[in-house]
């Protein structure tokens, strides 16, 4: 691809970076001199800072699908027409939402059976099926794309309902509200097929109503929808006593349509930031009560796991001396998290630069092999930077690196990319301008104040990489820091959630992370792990009483793309098994 095939003129220079009007939006510009795209002629790249419009002409050609034949025939047996009956859901509705019904293989019968077949449009084009079988058996079709069952019902709608299967959508539309779609793939919080959809048809909707089940996945995918929609369009619809979804009361005896109807009405907004009444936790309540406190997500290291387990909505403080290893050791930590958790992540990280340095660190530890030619294959070269484009995400401001602009861009990338996890790294690279009489004290806690704010406000878990004063050194070695030994203020250590410390020891030839903090004790444990680093990759392998260390070459990404083309929700795989196959 050209910049004039993008409509960018790039003035006929051919190297170096350069500011240029934005094809997108200059004509909308009353400052019709503003040059607000950026263009780096070297790699491609190219972001208007007024619009956002970003990308390269050397992307990556999109990903293809495998597109399934419509054939129309929307003929269902009496049988299946007198089941949906039961279920509340006359033929004409069928009729209207292109249901099928045919013979297909189901792996979990391993034989040709009678299916109900839910077709997935868009833009009346036919793009995936899902089959279902009269006793609950399920499957899509194989790579197929993943879109929101009657996607194009919503467009250019101002309201939409959104449910967790495809009966409860057809219920709606049963009942006369056809602006409605349901999740693809149940009640999972990894909401990656709502990407494309985000702007072209949520962004101009008034309201949102929410029905999905009362149960503990159910309310993962509601907290999900609600933290990438947003929360001041979105209403949560509640169910009659006794029905955990709304065909259910649909089907309820006295109830039926006017009840569903109702359910839309009496729908509640989201609570207003800030204020809380009991019954706003009352099933998260519920849950805690029944299974009680659980542990974080873990990344697959052992020992280390036992001493920390990670939840959203928190901060973590991460120190060490330079040229210790921190800012390495996060990354071992943030690309185990995203695999095996599918926790996408925003960096600002500008001491990793350029940016292809750091994303060619991030492929060795995903692919178990050094970033060379002779030791990595094309194949999974490709492989490895299509997923990284898509989990990962990097935040370099041309205009202002200050803690409020990076806050910005990372809230965009929660909705539109539905991002987990930010790491700001480290805290002295931001531009810190503190108002006139603020101690340094009374500024880092308003800063540490604000990125706890904001980690809670959009359920992520933020980073922070904090250097510390220069340590007292005895005998050849210097002290291990912990959070007090950050310049500036014991705020570092009292306001977080999680505090490490990564510290390598030259005499052991081990890398020693100190988890000096964690907050709530269900979640781990103050203490200290060992780990060997492994030149090959990048990765750590943890080091046990001497032994030499068993290194792993294997490539962790072919393992979770495997899970993923099985649809294995969020693999506990162990990271140190041998590949499986391709």
């Amino acid at each position: 691809m050209r910049w004039q095939d993008l409509g960018i003129d790039v003035k006929n220079r051919t190297t170096g970076q350069i500011k240029t009007h934005c094809p997108k939006c200059h004509h909308k510009r009353s400052d019709k001199r503003d040059t607000s795209l950026s263009c780096n002629l070297d790699t491609g790249a190219y972001k208007c800072h007024y619009c956002e419009w970003s990308g390269s002409i050397n992307s990556n050609p999109a990903k293809t699908y495998f597109k399934p034949e419509w054939k129309n025939d929307t003929t269902i047996p009496d049988h299946v027409v007198i089941w949906f009956e039961g279920r509340g859901i006359n033929q004409s509705t069928l009729l209207k939402a292109r249901v099928t019904y045919g013979n297909e293989y189901m792996p979990q019968k391993g034989s040709e059976v009678g299916t109900i077949q839910f077709n997935y449009f868009i833009n009346n084009d036919l793009v995936n099926v899902k089959y279902r079988t009269l006793d609950k058996n399920f499957k899509l079709v194989s790579n197929a794309e993943l879109v929101p069952y009657n996607i194009d019902s919503i467009h250019n709608e101002k309201t939409c309902v959104i449910t967790e299967g495809e009966i409860d959508c057809l219920s709606f539309i049963q009942c006369g509200i056809t602006s409605v779609i349901s999740v693809p793939n149940g009640a999972t919080s990894n909401l990656d097929y709502l990407d494309r959809f985000i702007e072209s048809h949520f962004e101009d909707k008034d309201e949102i109503f929410i029905a999905v089940d009362t149960d503990k996945k159910g309310l993962d995918l509601r907290n999900e929808l609600v933290r990438r929609l947003g929360a001041e369009k979105c209403r949560i619809v509640t169910y009659v006593e006794g029905c955990k979804d709304i065909n259910e009361v649909l089907c309820k005896p006295g109830h039926g349509s006017t009840a569903v109807l109702q359910a839309i009405k009496d729908a509640q907004y989201v609570k207003i930031e800030g204020v809380f009444e009991v019954i706003d936790v009352s099933s998260q309540l519920d849950i805690l009560f029944n299974e009680g406190l659980q542990k974080g997500a873990t990344i697959g290291q052992p020992h280390f796991d036992d001493h920390i387990s990670w939840v959203t909505g928190r901060l973590c403080v991460v120190t060490g001396i330079p040229s210790h290893g921190k800012s390495e050791f996060l990354d071992e930590i943030i690309y185990r998290l995203n695999l095996k958790h599918k926790w996408r992540v925003a960096y600002f990280s500008p001491e990793n630069h350029p940016l292809e340095w750091h994303i060619s660190k991030v492929v060795s530890k995903l692919t178990g092999k050094k970033f060379e030619k002779d030791k990595l294959s094309h194949e999974e070269y490709k492989k490895s930077v299509n997923y990284t484009n898509d989990n990962y995400f990097f935040i370099a401001p041309m205009d202002s690196s200050d803690i409020d602009t990076i806050l910005e861009k990372a809230a965009s990338l929660v909705r539109r990319k539905g991002i987990k996890m930010l790491v700001i790294d480290p805290y002295n690279k931001l531009e810190h301008n503190p108002t006139t009489g603020l101690s340094e004290t009374q500024y880092i806690s308003q800063f540490l104040d604000k990125l706890i704010s904001f980690a809670k406000k959009h359920n992520i878990l933020c980073f922070l990489v904090a250097h510390p004063v220069k340590m007292k050194v005895e005998e050849g070695l210097y002290e291990v820091p912990n959070l007090y030994s950050i310049s500036g203020s014991a705020h570092f250590y009292n306001k977080t959630d999680y505090g490490i410390s990564v510290y390598r020891n030259f005499v052991t030839n081990t890398v020693e992370v100190y988890v000096q903090k964690v907050k709530f004790g269900h979640l781990g444990k103050p203490g200290v792990s060992y780990f060997h680093y492994n030149l090959e990759n990048g990765r750590y392998v943890q080091s046990y009483n001497d032994q030499p260390p068993a290194w792993d070459n294997t490539n962790h990404l072919t393992k979770q793309l495997y899970n993923d083309e099985l649809n294995i929700e969020e693999p506990e795989f162990d990271f140190d098994d041998g590949d499986l196959p391709m």
